[in-house]
């Protein structure tokens, strides 16, 4: 299939080290530090680019099992919440939460909540995150009309 690529480096001792990441595509790069990581210091953070990554995943695999249910998305937006935590001596992320908003015409809430909660299960990476929880937040909404000509 496909090989993806990432690198990132840090430079000095820990905590008062700073680093770098960037994708190999070359579509981001940022730094980041303890402080982008535990505070709220600009930059960046592994964290911050998993929930990215889950969030994308997630809203197309839920596209392609709509489709596949009969019910193609107008859209879909997928925000994530990666949460950290300080367990023993060291840190683990301990819970994700994926909010999803999907615009679908004629498709009830409760398969829209089946398909939304399958493909928690099976996308990509929330395979590759299974042992972490995963928690789901989805609403659907109507599509909005087509326009009139």
């Amino acid at each position: 299939m496909s090989m993806r690529n990432a690198e990132a480096h840090w430079d000095g001792g820990f905590p008062q080290g700073t680093g770098g990441m960037k994708l190999g595509s070359g579509a981001f790069q940022g730094p980041f530090t303890v402080g982008t990581r535990m505070g709220a210091d600009p930059g960046t953070n592994p964290e911050e680019l998993l929930g990215a990554a889950h969030a994308g995943c997630f809203s197309m695999a839920l596209a392609a099992a709509l489709c596949k249910a009969g019910h193609p998305p107008q859209r879909i937006h997928t925000a994530s919440t990666v949460q950290l935590d300080k367990v023993g001596e060291g840190f683990k992320i301990t819970k994700i939460r994926l909010k999803t908003e999907a615009a679908v015409s004629g498709l009830e809430m409760a398969k829209f909540m089946e398909i939304a909660e399958q493909v928690k299960k099976t996308c990509p990476v929330s395979q590759a995150l299974a042992a972490t929880e995963i928690e789901l937040e989805a609403k659907l909404t109507a599509a909005p009309p087509a326009p009139q000509r």
